[in-house]
């Protein structure tokens, strides 16, 4: 094992508490604890998953900034958890009350349909959706999140017009899918991967430039002529903005040090999820292109509270 820097010897000395915004067994949840399980190990101490649902991931963030800014308590979170969600609800972005640590992942968001629909692929979707506005409707997990920007920005790109339909949360969304309840439904690899292999839905589009290795024939955005964009959910771990640097760093490597374990790896990639360890520096400019990508939408009035 590495030795940690000489400021942050005696840290951590007790169990780091890990929040999750989100209900267990969500991809949030299960990354938080393969990763937490190797981070564990590296720290010499155990890191506690707290599973804090609520508000689209606004309930665990806050619990996280009531928290001291001690390096104790860290957070998993998103741009769209931290700037979008609350921008939905009218509240100020919660971004800045954090510092970042590392990235963990990134996972494809992507249009998905049930194996037994009435559309043959996207094309036939969005010719649809042209010709017969609102008649098309498309399920997301909640206003703000990530796979509701795709939506917004894949109509205006298309010059389409959806019944957007908000659902609660990704597990009562595909329920809905698979009930004949909605068409089509934007989602993440992990989540919708299990009933693809089943056999029970079909990929129409990956909601970015390029196409995915766990699945090479759905098409892409640059494959259907769509301007592209990446509506891929990244999510990482922070903590309080008030956290001394050495903890942070000494939390940043070990994170690091997880993530490239092969098993670790292994499993992330398993769930659909593409690893992506990074410097702390590198994940605070990654939020702050996310919020460049947001402003954008809201001058462009795709983007509205609710």
């Amino acid at each position: 094992m590495m030795a940690m820097p000489v400021a942050a010897q005696n840290f951590p000395n007790k169990p780091v508490r890990w929040i999750v915004p989100f209900a267990p067994g969500g991809n949030y949840d299960v990354t938080s604890r393969i990763v937490g399980e190797v981070m564990a190990r590296r720290l010499g101490q155990t890191v506690l998953v707290d599973n804090r649902p609520g508000a689209g991931g606004v309930v665990g963030l806050e619990a996280a900034v009531a928290a001291p800014a001690d390096g104790y308590t860290v957070v998993m979170g998103s741009f769209s958890v931290m700037g979008i969600a609350p921008y939905m609800a009218g509240k100020p972005s919660m971004v800045p009350l954090f510092a970042p640590i590392s990235l963990l992942t990134t996972v494809p968001t992507l249009v998905v349909t049930r194996a037994d629909s009435r559309f043959a692929d996207i094309k036939s979707a969005l010719a649809e959706a042209g010709a017969k506005p609102g008649t098309v409707s498309i399920g997301h997990p909640g206003n703000g999140t990530i796979n509701h920007v795709g939506i917004l920005r894949l109509q205006a790109n298309e010059d389409v017009k959806f019944n957007v339909i908000p659902c609660k949360g990704s597990g009562p969304g595909l329920a809905d899918l698979l009930a004949g309840q909605i068409d089509l439904y934007t989602d993440q690899l992990t989540t919708s991967l299990p009933h693809i292999r089943a056999g029970k839905l079909r990929p129409l589009l990956i909601l970015g430039p390029d196409r995915i290795s766990q699945l090479p024939d759905a098409p892409s955005l640059k494959d259907i002529g769509s301007k592209p964009f990446d509506a891929g959910t990244t999510a990482g771990v922070l903590a309080r903005a008030e956290t001394p640097a050495a903890a942070l760093d000494v939390l940043n490597a070990a994170v690091v040090v997880a993530l490239k374990e092969e098993e670790v790896a292994r499993k992330l990639v398993d769930l659909g999820a593409e690893v992506r360890p990074t410097s702390r520096v590198d994940f605070a400019a990654h939020l702050k292109d996310m919020g460049a990508v947001v402003a954008e939408l809201v001058k462009s009035g795709l983007l509205k509270p609710e």
